[in-house]
């Protein structure tokens, strides 16, 4: 009890968790009580968005027994089918109702405990994103630490976005930030990366998270995951570095073809005209042609690109920047001169 010179502590922001299952039966009794036992004590509204991601073991119906059996503030989403993590987390994003959004696996590898500390040091720290970070992970060393590690360094150094551990679940967002994203395909694993296009870098910032050993049932994940992920790091590098302005991308390449054929063709044509040369049956004759005829493809795909770009930003409300905050336009005034 706090005397009357003692404020009382501020509320904490409205908060959401969001839990993608998939086929986790086993997990969700125990999940659902650590959550509880782990946010007993936040010091504001909070509630969790478990995402039955299309499960067949059972998985969506005991959600629901413990949904009724633990209250209103336990809501469950069930898909139609297992669209993937992306999709699932997607969905808990737009039913969503705090202005912090929390997520974490339905594996009980991430502790809950660990939201509320994450919370306090985002708002803190002043961050749009706070990553957990695996540091002792206990995964099996070959089938997920190894390929992990290459992962993260590679996502890092090709996109500019530096963390240790991407591939953690447990972070905490504000929610009028990620809401900006729409997650397709499998974006979840790169959302810091995505989140780069919306906020500044320096607001997404990183912390040590606690991390168990799986208890019960099988991890959906194995080496095959690496080679996606290279796939998925070539689309963000894309659309993170050139998504307004594609036009930019392959018209760069489009400049390279192009330079080497036509430097290629200018010694042809030295050849020919200088010294009296046949160039006719000469293969270099057909390779300089062929890097000509690609520049013009990349260059007429560079301008197409950018129409497409220009059409669906000018069709949409969405823009090339992003406002943080402003002053009230109502109240601002007019500088008048004497």
């Amino acid at each position: 009890m706090t005397s009357p010179e003692t404020p009382e502590p501020a509320a904490r922001p409205a908060l959401s968790v969001v839990i993608p299952l998939f086929d986790e039966v086993d997990n969700v009794a125990p999940l659902l009580a650590r959550a509880h036992q782990g946010l007993a004590d936040y010091g504001g509204d909070w509630e969790l968005i478990c995402v039955d991601d299309g499960s067949r073991d059972g998985t969506g119906a005991r959600l629901m027994q413990e949904a009724t059996r633990s209250g209103p503030h336990v809501r469950v989403i069930r898909l139609r089918r297992n669209f993937g993590q992306t999709a699932a987390m997607q969905a808990g994003f737009e039913a969503a109702r705090g202005v912090l959004i929390a997520t974490l696996d339905g594996d009980l590898q991430n502790d809950p405990a660990d939201i509320p500390r994450l919370v306090e040091e985002l708002l803190a720290r002043d961050l749009d994103l706070l990553q957990g970070w695996r540091r002792h992970r206990q995964d099996a060393l070959v089938l997920r630490k190894v390929p992990s590690r290459i992962a993260n360094a590679l996502i890092g150094r090709v996109t500019g976005v530096a963390l240790h551990d991407y591939g953690c679940s447990l972070k905490v967002y504000r929610a009028e930030v990620v809401r900006e994203l729409t997650l397709l395909g499998e974006m979840h694993r790169f959302i810091p990366v995505w989140m780069a296009g919306v906020t500044a870098p320096s607001r997404i910032g990183e912390t040590e998270v606690s991390h168990q050993a799986r208890r019960f049932g099988t991890s959906k994940y194995g080496i095959s995951r690496t080679f996606r992920v290279i796939l998925d790091l070539l689309s963000a590098f894309f659309f993170l570095r050139f998504g307004s302005r594609p036009g930019h991308f392959f018209g760069s390449i489009g400049i390279v073809f192009g330079t080497i054929g036509g430097a290629m063709m200018a010694w042809l044509l030295v050849v020919k005209f200088g010294q009296g040369e046949n160039i006719g049956q000469r293969p270099l004759l057909f390779i300089s042609i062929l890097f000509l005829v690609t520049a013009v493809q990349f260059l007429t795909t560079g301008v197409l690109a950018e129409l497409m770009i220009r059409t669906f930003y000018a069709s949409s409300d969405l823009g090339h920047h992003r406002i943080r905050s402003q002053t009230d336009p109502a109240a601002a005034g007019w500088k008048t001169h004497p």
